[in-house]
């Protein structure tokens, strides 16, 4: 017989794993940079326009699908159409990428955590990260030189990943949600009250706030607006659509999707808050303006954020608070990626829980341990980065749109099943986002950054690194999707749609069933 699906126990053990899939690395390393470049204050217009009409449309997209054909992204995609399993399987191709690559970095966090007790990266921050940790070599082509260093807490991370999805959904993702999501809150919040006292907080907090209209008529800060919404809500590559999967039949789909589309955001003005107060500080103390302190991403995280606590008092304490806040906002993303691609063997072998996660988990940790604790890892890290999130979550979201709304025409069936089980109706508006709106973005999205790749290559790196890790990484995700959706699922596994729910008789939905809050 077909394995009984896992279930979440409730909405909330639901939505506080979906809010720590959404809130990862990006919110506090890179919504602050984007907010500031795209006008500061005034930036709140795009973000906000981009979260209504395309954020939260491809997470109530998302929701619809795996709710609606309970199933991991490629038997979701299977059940709707034949053709369209492969879309499925490109998503989880995306996520093992996105994998072995992002746990490298929540290692770096690890360590860092401990390197801020005793500030080990001594006078020369910038040298001590690319030199002496990780030992990167001036010649940018790929190389196996090891780096132990780096390998041991980048085991670490991948043993607990190991351990916490063998518990399976509610035991595991479910009950470590509950306690690393609150967790992550108290430490960032107390991490951003002290930020607050530092000297030179109220004008990082200026620079940050202070709106820049002029820049609302840049082209540039509309598609950052909508690349950043896209990139943290999680959506367009298998995580939503297989965690609502494990959701109760009746279960208010898009109530849930406004709680985690508006908390994730709100940490990430939170993060900016911080970030921002630790940078008025920098700046105060170097003489200089905060746009000459600004950085995000990596260069924010290990290079200047390592040199504001050398400088701050107390800053072995505000060091350990923001990197085990990345450790866990990075962990708790980990998991919820490593988990399509578990979901998806899973169903389509047919094996139990702890094998799937045994075998994709020793795949995925073998793969990382072999790439990013080398000489050359952080080179190959920054290209395998970019292209997964600007090329290949990018294209697979454009298609999964066209494909569900012009060529299966599904987007009625999913607005009925939100509907059916929901307390807030999608209607027509939704439907012109999902179908017309959001794909143009997409599309507008890819053109640029394809051009860009072409015209201008990336980071001035070799193109023998370019293509092999980013073109021709995402060029096989998409071969081995195809082959992949061609093999045969076990034979009682019900590959047929589900029938629609029926909308309740006489009442809204309450969003409960069995207990479900």
């Amino acid at each position: 017989m077909e394995q009984k699906r896992e279930m979440w126990s409730g909405r909330t053990v639901f939505i506080l794993a979906a809010i720590g899939s959404a809130v990862g690395l990006g919110n506090i390393w890179r919504f602050p940079y984007v907010a500031y470049e795209g006008g500061g204050g005034a930036f709140v217009v795009p973000y906000l326009i981009a979260l209504l009409t395309a954020g939260l449309t491809l997470l109530f997209v998302d929701y619809a699908i795996g709710h609606r054909f309970r199933g991991s992204a490629p038997l979701s995609f299977r059940r709707m159409s034949r053709p369209a399993e492969a879309i499925g399987w490109w998503q989880v191709g995306i996520c093992f990428v996105i994998a072995v690559y992002y746990a490298a970095i929540i290692a770096w966090a690890l360590r860092y955590t401990l390197f801020s007790i005793g500030e080990e990266w001594g006078d020369d921050p910038a040298g001590f990260f690319t030199s002496e940790f990780l030992q990167q070599d001036s010649d940018a082509v790929f190389g196996f030189d090891f780096v132990p260093a780096i390998a041991w807490p980048l085991l670490i991370v991948w043993l607990a990943t190991i351990v916490i999805l063998a518990f399976g959904v509610q035991k595991g993702i479910g009950a470590s949600s509950v306690v690393f999501i609150p967790v992550l809150v108290v430490l960032f919040g107390v991490f951003v009250v002290r930020a607050l006292f530092l000297d030179g907080a109220a004008t990082g907090l200026d620079a940050f706030f202070t709106p820049n209209w002029s820049a609302l008529t840049d082209s540039g800060v509309w598609i950052a607006a909508y690349g950043q919404i896209f990139f943290s809500l999680s959506v367009g590559f298998g995580i939503m659509i297989t965690y609502a999967s494990y959701l109760k039949r009746r279960t208010n789909l898009t109530g849930s999707g406004l709680v985690v589309g508006f908390s994730n955001s709100s940490f990430e003005v939170l993060a900016g808050i911080g970030v921002f107060a630790v940078l008025g500080y920098m700046a105060q103390i170097s003489g200089v303006a905060v746009d000459e302190v600004v950085e995000s991403g990596i260069g924010l995280a290990f290079i200047a954020f390592p040199t504001i606590i050398s400088e701050i008092p107390g800053g072995p304490f505000l060091g350990v608070l923001f990197f085990l806040s990345l450790v866990l906002a990075g962990f708790t993303s980990l998991i919820s990626i490593v988990q399509v691609i578990v979901a998806a063997v899973q169903e389509k072998t047919g094996l139990g829980r702890v094998p799937s996660v045994l075998i994709v988990g020793g795949i995925t940790a073998v793969t990382s341990l072999a790439l990013f604790p080398t000489t050359t890892g952080l080179n190959t890290l920054d290209v395998v980065d970019n292209f997964a999130n600007n090329i290949g979550i990018v294209t697979v979201a454009l298609v999964t749109l066209v494909t569900i709304t012009w060529v299966l025409r599904q987007l009625p069936d999913l607005e009925a099943h939100l509907d059916a089980v929901s307390s807030f109706k999608v209607g027509l508006l939704w439907r012109f986002f999902a179908g017309v709106l959001t794909p143009a973005v997409l599309t507008w999205m890819l053109i640029d950054q394809v051009v860009q790749r072409v015209q201008d290559g990336y980071g001035g790196l070799p193109d023998s690194l370019v293509n092999g890790f980013g073109w021709g990484v995402q060029i096989a995700i998409v071969v081995v999707a195809i082959v992949v959706s061609r093999l045969p699922w076990p034979r009682d596994t019900d590959t047929t749609p589900p029938p629609l729910l029926p909308e309740p008789v006489g009442a809204e939905p309450t969003g409960t069933e069995g207990g479900s809050r």
